[in-house]
């Protein structure tokens, strides 16, 4: 494609400059567009026994070669997660059937076959790591059935015959909204938290989410969730900064505490590359603060919200809040999450 030539609405600007903006490839404006981190972006590291545990974890994984989200995704939480026990696996795959616009996992119409493998190489790396809670998410696999309901379950079940005191959280897919696989996959399934994200707003769904993906699907899979397994803590996530307002994120969180969400985290989006969704706004330590009193008040029993809050963050103790220990917030601030409740943070 040839150079654009200047026009009459450049003649304000030095000519060098017009042909230097035109000769620029789209990849090239979308970086000059990408926002740069408020001062707030920083995270302190463990000391004491919190770091002695993060050490330990670190070297079982490296050692054994394992592989972790938390890692892998450079969780920014990573020191804090594995200092108290905490980390996260995705299975089912690297790269994923679906394209929502956030994430950085890559997409394919047609996924490589399951690995048979998979559960006993999972459990055995679980207990490598020696950690108290597991998370274990997964790729959406809408070439499959079930939507990968039957994998994961063979994949949470060896896990925990292999090591049956680790408390266990599953952040599924939407499986499409296969509420007969949602059936199968938690029945008796040996885990303490069903999680599965909204994302975003409403509103948003087609500009974020892939168009198979719908905050009402998400509603469906969560209320029925806790419908078949009332014994189990039901948690979602919400990411903001992709075009939302406060009015918005509040009116999620009551939809989702209506659907008998009992737990709930709220982070910023950060956008993964240039050819993702730009960030739209980086709301201030305080508002997420208000997000989270505003949580509170709705009713749900453990909340995590800050900046850099991912929804598996100090997931052990999250679900410890839930059964009524004291709020995250409030423990070793060292973590990302602010909260009303602890006025000591920087807010």
């Amino acid at each position: 494609m040839s150079t654009r030539l200047p026009t009459i609405n450049d003649q304000n600007r030095p000519i060098n400059e017009v042909l230097r903006h035109n000769s620029k490839s789209s990849l090239d404006r979308r970086k000059e567009k990408r926002k740069r981190l408020p001062e707030w972006f920083r995270t302190s590291l463990p000391t004491g026994s919190s770091q002695r545990k993060f050490n330990d974890t670190k070297a079982n994984v490296h050692e054994h070669g394992l592989h972790t989200v938390c890692e892998e995704a450079k969780c920014p939480n990573v020191h804090d997660c594995w200092a108290r026990g905490t980390a996260t696996f995705m299975i089912a795959g690297e790269v994923c059937t679906r394209g929502c616009r956030f994430c950085a996992v890559g997409t394919i119409r047609k996924p490589p076959e399951l690995n048979p493998m998979e559960p006993q190489e999972l459990a055995e790396a679980i207990e490598k790591m020696n950690i108290s809670h597991a998370v274990i998410t997964v790729v959406n696999r809408d070439d499959l059935p079930d939507g990968g309901a039957e994998h994961y379950r063979k994949c949470l079940l060896e896990v925990s015959n292999r090591t049956p005191n680790v408390g266990l959280e599953l952040l599924c897919s939407d499986l499409e909204g296969n509420l007969d696989a949602l059936e199968v996959l938690l029945d008796n399934l040996p885990i303490k938290v069903f999680a599965h994200n909204v994302e975003c707003v409403p509103r948003l769904d087609r500009l974020v989410r892939d168009s198979r993906a719908s905050f009402e699907q998400s509603i469906k899979i969560l209320s029925h969730a806790k419908r078949l397994r009332p014994d189990l803590k039901i948690k979602s996530s919400i990411m903001v900064g992709l075009g939302e307002n406060d009015e918005e994120i509040v009116e999620a969180m009551r939809l989702l505490r209506g659907a008998g969400v009992d737990m709930v985290t709220l982070g910023q989006y950060l956008q993964p590359s240039d050819r993702h969704l730009p960030i739209d706004r980086f709301p201030e330590p305080k508002q997420f603060a208000e997000w989270d009193k505003t949580a509170r008040d709705l009713g749900f029993k453990a909340v995590a919200s800050g900046p850099l809050v991912r929804s598996s963050y100090r997931a052990g103790l999250l679900f410890e809040e839930a059964e009524g220990a004291e709020p995250v917030v409030t423990r070793e601030s060292t973590g990302s999450a602010v909260s009303y409740l602890n006025p000591m943070r920087n807010l």
